[in-house]
C-alpha cells in the first residue's frame, strides 16, 4: 500500500465533506435579504443587523475551535461541531418571527466557525507529510467549487420555484450528506496510528494550561497581521462592489460574472499551483499571490471599464488562490503537531478581522471621499500587505518553521 498516496480515501472524504459545509451556506447566502425583505418586511439596515449576527458568533468560535481540536479528539469534536451546523438549518424551516431567525442565524455562525477550523485540521492530519502542502491546495478547490456553483443553483430553483422552504431543506440535507462524509473518517493522529485517539477522559487529564497562545499561535503573528491586510482589501471590494459599479461605472449588473471569473481564476490557480507546492516552494507561491493581487486591485481602480473590472476579477482570483494555500502551508510549518487547529483559526480569525475591518472602514472612506478614493485605499492597503511580506513575512515564516 502507498502511504505517501495523496487521494486517500479520508482525505477524499473530508473534501467532501468541506463542499457539502460551503455548498449548503452558498444556497442560502444570496437571496436571504430577499427572504427577510419579503417574507418578515425587513428593512435594510435590519436585514444587515441580521445577517452581520452569523460572521461575528464565526469569529468569536474560531479561536475557541482551534483550542478544542488541538485538546481533544479531533475526530469527535469534527462530529459535534457538523452535528450543531447541520441541525441548525431545521431552525430557518421553523422560525416563525424576525426575532427568532436573527437569533437562528447568529447562533447558526458559531458552529460555521468551528467547523471550517476542525475539518481543515483533519484534512492535515489524514495527508501524508510529503503531500501535505499540495493537499491542502487541492483542499481549498472544495470550497472554490461550492462557492462558484451553489450560488447558481440556489438562484435557479428561486426562480424556477419562488420557494424559499425548499431551498432550507436542500441546504439541510446537503449538511446531513456532509455529516455522513465525514462520520466516514478513520483519522489519522498526529504521532500515532490511524484510526488511534485519545479518549475523553485522557484528554482531559492532559488539559493544558489555559494561556493566549492556545487560541492564537503567537509565532504566526506576523502572518496574521499580513492576513488582515489582505482580508480588508477583500472585505472592501466584495460588500460594495456592485455598488461601485453603478455609481462610479454606471453599469446595474455584471456582479455575478465578476464572482463567477474570481472562482475561475481561484480554481485555475490551485490547479496551477500544485506542483510549487508539491516541491515545497511556499515562499515563491505566496509571493507570486501578492505580487498578482496587487496588480488586481491597482487594475480594478485605475481602469474604470470592462477590461479592467473582469480582468481584476481573473487576477484576483488567481492571486488569492495562489496565496492562500501557501499561507495555510506556512502557519502549519510554524506549530506543533498539537497546534494544528491553533494555527487553522490564527488565519481565519485573521482573514476575518481583514474583511470586518474591510465592511466597516470601506463605507467611512466612501462617506466621506467617494467609492473611487475608498478603493484607492484598497490598493495602497495591499501594496503595504505586499511591501510587509517581502520585507517581513517571509522571514518570520522561514525563522519560525518548526517542520
Amino acid at each position: 500500500m502507498n502511504t505517501d498516496r495523496l487521494w486517500n480515501a479520508d482525505y477524499c472524504r473530508v473534501m467532501a465533506a468541506n463542499f457539502a459545509l460551503f455548498f449548503a451556506f452558498y444556497l442560502l447566502t444570496p437571496l436571504l435579504p430577499l427572504y427577510l425583505s419579503e417574507h418578515f418586511q425587513a428593512s435594510k439596515d435590519v436585514i444587515g443587523l441580521v445577517l452581520s449576527g452569523y460572521t461575528l458568533t464565526a469569529l468569536l468560535a474560531r479561536p475557541l475551535s482551534g483550542f478544542l481540536v488541538d485538546t481533544f479528539p479531533r475526530k469527535t469534536v469534527l462530529m459535534v461541531c457538523y452535528f450543531v451546523f447541520f441541525i441548525f438549518f431545521a431552525g430557518y424551516l421553523g422560525a416563525a418571527t424576525l426575532l427568532l431567525f436573527a437569533i437562528v442565524r447568529t447562533l447558526h455562525g458559531a458552529p460555521f466557525g468551528a467547523l471550517t477550523v476542525a475539518n481543515s485540521t483533519m484534512a492535515i492530519d489524514v495527508l501524508p507529510s510529503s503531500r501535505r502542502n499540495e493537499g491542502i491546495g487541492y483542499y481549498g478547490l472544495s470550497n472554490n467549487l461550492a462557492m462558484a456553483i451553489a450560488p447558481t443553483v440556489s438562484i435557479a430553483i428561486y426562480r424556477l420555484t419562488g420557494s424559499f422552504q425548499l431551498l432550507f431543506w436542500l441546504s439541510l440535507l446537503t449538511a446531513f450528506l456532509g455529516l455522513m462524509a465525514d462520520a466516514g473518517v478513520k483519522g489519522r493522529q498526529p504521532g500515532g496510528s490511524r484510526g488511534a485517539e485519545a479518549s475523553p477522559r485522557s484528554a482531559m487529564s492532559k488539559l493544558p494550561r489555559l494561556s493566549l497562545d492556545r487560541f492564537f499561535l503567537l509565532r504566526g503573528w506576523v502572518l496574521g497581521v499580513n492576513m488582515v491586510f489582505c482580508g480588508f482589501c477583500f472585505g472592501v471590494l466584495s460588500n460594495y462592489l456592485a455598488i461601485y459599479g453603478k455609481e462610479v461605472m454606471g453599469r446595474s449588473g455584471g456582479t455575478g460574472l465578476y464572482f463567477a471569473l474570481l472562482s475561475v481564476g481561484l480554481i485555475a490557480s490551485r490547479l496551477q499551483g500544485a506542483k510549487a507546492l508539491r516541491q515545497g516552494l511556499l515562499v515563491r507561491n505566496a509571493s507570486e499571490g501578492m505580487v498578482i493581487s496587487t496588480v488586481a486591485y491597482v487594475l480594478f481602480v485605475a481602469v474604470p471599464n470592462d477590461v479592467g473590472y473582469y480582468g481584476s476579477a481573473l487576477l484576483l482570483g488567481l492571486g488569492n488562490g495562489h496565496l492562500w494555500p501557501a499561507f495555510q502551508n506556512m502557519i502549519i510549518q510554524m506549530a506543533h503537531h498539537n497546534e494544528r487547529g491553533t494555527a487553522n483559526s490564527t488565519l481565519l480569525v485573521s482573514w476575518d478581522v481583514g474583511i470586518g475591518l474591510g465592511v466597516l472602514l470601506g463605507g467611512i472612506m466612501a462617506e466621506h471621499w467617494g467609492y473611487t478614493a475608498a478603493f484607492w485605499g484598497v490598493a495602497a492597503s495591499q501594496v503595504a500587505a505586499a511591501a510587509m511580506f517581502f520585507a517581513s513575512t517571509r522571514h518570520a515564516y522561514r525563522r519560525g518553521r518548526v517542520e
